[in-house]
């Protein structure tokens, strides 16, 4: 399994390498630093720095990433800029790939250990999976991942959970008007709500 793991993960090696080249002009090492990674909801982020103007944001998101291909990158994509908080997205993929919550947050832990064993003080916030027109069939899976998520979060120190699945419904109905034509991402709207649901982690 983890030589299957591997191997997927090789297919970001580009995508990641881009980041890098990207931030190696543009982050200022002697300024605090802020990292938003994970899959495509974050790489597809375009505003995400002109949001939070008074931070240095990177938005090191690699679109249809799932939570081990963070793992394998998370040098490149998150230790390397010391950063003083993380806001992670994986598990959206992981579902839909039928991994179950259980494994999902096994391969959470190891990220999680693994960034706070190069500085045990940052603050990492896991932002729920959202829902989505594309993938409403496993609505339950994503509650249970969500669940584990926010029970985990609630029991460690430098850990958040940060809900985008609630205000992206309409009572307990999608709201459909806040997806691009995939049904899967989403349009600004949709950003909208999430930077509304994130801005209190950030400041």
């Amino acid at each position: 399994m983890g030589c299957l793991y591997a191997q997927e993960s090789e297919n970001f090696k580009e995508e990641v390498a881009s980041i890098t080249k990207k931030y190696d002009s543009l982050w200022n090492a002697s300024k605090e630093t802020i990292v938003f990674t994970g899959s495509s909801s974050i790489r597809l982020w375009a505003d995400l720095q002109e949001r939070f103007p008074n931070h240095q944001i990177l938005n090191t998101g690699f679109g249809g990433s799932q939570a081990y291909d963070l793992l394998v990158h998370l040098d490149d994509l998150v230790l390397k800029y010391r950063p003083k908080k993380v806001f992670i997205y994986e598990g959206d993929n992981d579902i839909s790939d039928k991994k179950r919550p259980r494994q999902i947050l096994s391969v959470f832990n190891d990220i999680v250990t693994r960034i706070h064993s190069t500085n045990p003080n940052t603050e990492i916030v896991l932002i729920s999976t959202k829902p989505s027109i594309a993938r409403w069939k496993f609505k339950g899976r994503y509650r249970r991942l969500n669940r584990r998520l926010e029970k985990w979060a609630n029991k460690n120190e430098h850990l958040y959970y940060a809900d985008v699945w609630s205000v992206m419904l309409n009572g307990r109905k999608l709201n459909r008007t806040l997806f691009i034509e995939d049904g899967l991402h989403m349009n600004p709207s949709g950003y909208e709500l999430w930077y509304q649901a994130l801005k209190t982690y950030v400041e």
